[in-house]
């Protein structure tokens, strides 16, 4: 079964499709009739779907408020500049170098100058 993905409304939908071409089971929020939640409620969506989130939220990086192997897994994407390629780019990048499931229960952030696993 693939894995489960929940990808936040701050991401371009080409996101979701790129996901999805790498055999994850992705869906974005506003697909999810979830548009305009605040990131509490996406959060207890994502944990409740058993769902991996993908966003570009940097609140979603905090450690102490999401803490490592308590959740499925977050993505954190963080583009140097903004616009839909710096995204998928960094995406892109992630998905070359990781299967979504090595990174489950981890914070990761990607940047353009690399990819940080946070875990417990």
């Amino acid at each position: 079964m693939p894995l489960k993905v929940i990808v936040d409304e701050d991401l371009p939908r080409r996101a979701v499709q790129l996901l999805r071409e790498h055999g994850y089971d992705a869906a974005s929020v506003v697909e999810l009739g979830m548009s305009g939640w605040k990131d509490p409620q996406v959060w207890i969506a994502a944990q409740t779907g058993e769902r991996f989130l993908v966003t570009a939220d940097k609140g979603f990086g905090d450690i102490r408020v999401y803490p490592p192997s308590t959740h499925r897994g977050i993505l954190l994407l963080r583009p140097d500049e903004d616009g839909i390629r710096p995204v998928i780019e960094l995406l892109q990048k992630v998905l070359a170098s990781y299967n979504l499931e090595e990174l489950a229960g981890a914070i990761t952030v990607a940047n353009p100058r690399g990819i940080r696993l946070r875990r417990e």
